[in-house]
């Protein structure tokens, strides 16, 4: 079961349960108990994902870090690993941005197709390196488990040759 479903599975139940005493309570309401079941259940799947998603978003968001336009100080690169072909970096960076402070985020591409590869670098304050390496390294991130670690100097292929 996904984690999103799971956490909101009793709050869909309540809200389906509330809507059939509602409907059940109203006076020349010639519907079969049944349908309003169905309805409130639908109704319950529709508003308290959208709920939850923003109350989650708004609980997640760390308020105390600066904005990464005005930030001053040493940075860390991070290696990110095992990420959806389908991620951008955007929801990379509103991922990272829990946690601290995301200055830039590249996901790499394949030269010759132009697709994702699955991997990437967050530059993040290096204050915040760490915090974002414990809480998003096996992170589950739209149905993959992330690997987040201090990102390795290159080494370049010419260098190696002399």
């Amino acid at each position: 079961m996904l984690p999103t479903l799971r956490a909101s599975l009793p709050y869909t139940l309540a809200l389906a349960v509330l809507a059939y005493i509602g409907f059940y309570f109203l006076p020349d309401f010639a519907i079969a108990q049944e349908i309003l079941i169905v309805v409130g259940i639908l109704l319950a799947g529709i508003i308290v994902p959208v709920l939850l998603d923003v109350k989650g978003n708004a609980a997640d968001v760390d308020t105390t870090s600066a904005p990464a336009s005005d930030f001053k100080g040493e940075t860390t690169t991070l290696y990110v690993g095992n990420l959806p072909y389908r991620a951008n970096e955007d929801a990379v960076k509103e991922l990272f941005q829990r946690f601290g402070v995301v200055l830039n985020v590249r996901l790499m591409k394949d030269r010759q197709t132009g697709r994702r590869r699955g991997f990437g670098f967050v530059e993040v304050a290096a204050k915040d390196s760490n915090k974002m390496i414990q809480k998003l390294n096996d992170f589950n991130f739209q149905e993959r488990t992330l690997k987040v670690r201090e990102a390795k100097e290159r080494q370049d292929s010419e260098d190696s040759g002399e």
